[in-house]
């Protein structure tokens, strides 16, 4: 006779009596399961609930669902949304299992070799008591022969994400199939909340949901649909450059873009004025947000979609690419009681993201935190972030007026954009307030002229600002792939180099594999340039604010210009010399 779980959950893993009490009081009111129930009320984890099922049962319980290398074939037969409402997944392997593949060697101690399925099917379930939903999965697929495993939702949900991903229709293969059917595809249909659940058999809603989760995918952070006379293609941004995706049949444009209007809830017959409009989906666990831009062209309406993640966590300032000695002075900076703090550099080098990252090294209960930002792209708890409305006239210099009147502690104001916005921020500073801020300039010394520009007398900069800070961003080395070599002695001069102090092992170039999409780089870095206003630089100021006297003094005071920053990467094997002339070249 087997033993009652509840049983097992007293003696095995000490559940306290009282909890187990209220539970069996809540399934008798509720209904449910008692194991899912324990779960909900934090009583034991869903680990010790699997482990607890796995003994009751005798099911052998999976931490971990080897993913590499398995047949997808079933996904035809079985729909997801079953799938998903069960928590069972079936799998197919070529090779046998090994205790290591599915993480019981480093839980219970066995030899991390030791063969625990033979090649062939395997189904993984979360709640043994689903037998009819098995046998129903069993008999869609055909199976006479599997082996059963218990194992965590969201692993199971992971695997069915994935393996549904995978088999999904090649952009072409959609194309294809649309001009063979050369029908009428406009369809108003409104977006289902996952993607990968989305039935719709209409092609052009399945072209629209591939083009934006394979987007997702190569971790794209744009999807450009640009016109042209005879074609259209649809690229994404990866890393910072574009890559095509698809060409399409130019009749196919009209239909993609009008889908795309639909989500954003645009208005579809208006194709002579630019629009702007914003929808969200889920692919599998990713939340996303999408920004959608349109402008007229002499071919039709060009489309720019900007992909946010939301699921993804804001970046620590330890993230960044950050030096030790950089960190140390950024962190000395944002201790300031007051002052101006300013990041510049041009679109989509990364400003807002390294201010969100000091903003969070910052965020205590203690400190009244502030923002104004044209968009809020992350929302930050413990932080009160104001939109910009050009429609009902709130601009950064009206909005920050009425910030300085809420008791801030810190204010971040998303760019400095005119006299008055400068004007007010400086008084902002200079009467107790630590100000944050961004400016469109290619270096930091140009940010001084900049402001004096816009009409900030150099007396005023000298007494606020305490420090600038450029970036640029640069792609990292894909590690599964990049590989070492010895750059030519001119090639080394060219860039600051000294072939001394070259070590062959740091330098490394990229080659491209199926993990980096064949780029060669994953991810990228920030390389700063941090001008600190030193007394010396401030008296400069009040002489003259030509920005190349000021960053030749600023490179007397020991400052590291983008390039070196980026050099001093190269050498530590984090990216390519290349990467760095692209990003630094004038």
């Amino acid at each position: 006779m087997k033993p009652q779980l509840s049983q097992i959950l007293v003696e095995n893993y000490n559940l306290n009596e009282d909890i187990l009490a209220e539970a069996q009081r809540v399934r008798e009111e509720k209904g449910g399961n008692i194991g899912d129930i324990l779960v909900q009320q934090k009583g034991i984890s869903e680990t010790q609930l699997l482990e607890a099922l796995s003994n009751q049962f005798e099911l052998p319980y999976w931490p971990i669902l080897p993913l590499e290398n398995i047949e997808s074939e079933f996904i035809a037969k079985v729909p997801i949304q079953f799938l998903k409402k069960y928590f069972m997944v079936p799998l197919e392997y070529e090779k046998p299992i090994t205790a290591a593949n599915c993480g019981l060697s480093s839980r219970s101690g066995t030899d991390a070799d030791k063969q625990v399925a033979p090649p062939g099917h395997v189904i993984a379930i979360n709640d043994p008591l689903n037998f009819h939903a098995l046998d129903d999965l069993v008999r869609l697929i055909g199976l006479t022969d599997f082996k059963l495993v218990l194992s965590g939702r969201e692993t199971i949900l992971s695997a069915i994400n994935l393996q549904y991903d995978l088999r999904r229709d090649s952009a072409e293969e959609l194309v294809q199939n649309m001009e063979e059917n050369g029908s009428d595809i406009l369809s108003e249909i409104e977006e289902t909340a996952d993607l990968l659940d989305d039935t719709s058999e209409a092609p052009i809603i399945k072209l629209v949901n591939h083009i934006i989760s394979q987007s997702i995918k190569a971790r794209a952070s744009d999807i450009h649909i640009e016109p042209y006379q005879h074609s259209f293609t649809v690229r994404y941004r990866v890393d910072g450059i574009l890559y095509d995706l698809l060409t399409p049949p130019k009749w196919i444009q009209p239909a993609l873009i009008s889908r795309i209007k639909v989500m954003a809830k645009m208005n579809i017959a208006e194709k002579r004025l630019p629009q702007d409009g914003r929808f969200e989906v889920k692919v599998g666990d990713q939340s996303i947000d999408l920004r959608v831009s349109t402008i007229p062209t002499a071919f039709g309406e060009r489309v720019v979609l900007r992909l946010l993640n939301k699921s993804g966590s804001l970046l620590e300032l330890t993230d960044l690419g950050l030096s030790r000695e950089r960190l140390k002075t950024i962190k000395d900076l944002v201790a300031s009681p007051n002052g101006i703090i300013l990041v510049t550099g041009p679109t989509g080098s990364g400003k807002t993201t390294t201010l969100y990252a000091v903003l969070q090294s910052i965020n205590k209960p203690d400190i009244n935190i502030i923002t104004i930002e044209d968009p809020v792209e992350y929302q930050i708890k413990g932080i009160s972030q104001i939109q910009v409305n050009s429609k009902i006239d709130l601009s950064f210099a009206r909005g920050l007026r009425s910030i300085v009147r809420q008791d801030p502690d810190v204010i971040l104001i998303g760019e400095i954009r005119d006299h008055e916005t400068a004007e007010i921020a400086v008084q902002s500073a200079l009467t107790g307030h630590l100000v944050f801020s961004t400016l469109h300039t290619n270096d930091s010394a140009s940010a001084i002229t900049r402001l004096v520009d816009m009409g900030v007398e150099p007396f005023l900069i000298s007494s606020s600002v305490l420090a600038v800070a450029a970036q640029r961003l640069i792609r990292v080395l894909c590690d599964d792939c990049k590989k070492p070599y010895k750059p030519s002695k001119i090639y080394l001069e060219s860039i600051g180099v000294s072939p001394n102090h070259f070590n062959a092992d740091h330098i490394y170039k990229a080659v491209g594999c199926d993990k980096c999409i064949g780029t060669g780089y994953r991810g990228r870095l920030g390389i700063f340039e941090i001008m600190v206003l030193t007394q010396k630089l401030k008296s400069l100021i009040l002489e003259t604010y030509d920005s190349n006297q000021i960053q030749s003094a600023a490179r007397r005071e020991k400052m590291l210009s983008l390039r070196q920053d980026g050099i001093q990467k190269v050498l530590k094997g984090v990216t390519t010399i290349e990467e760095v002339l692209r990003v630094t070249q004038k």
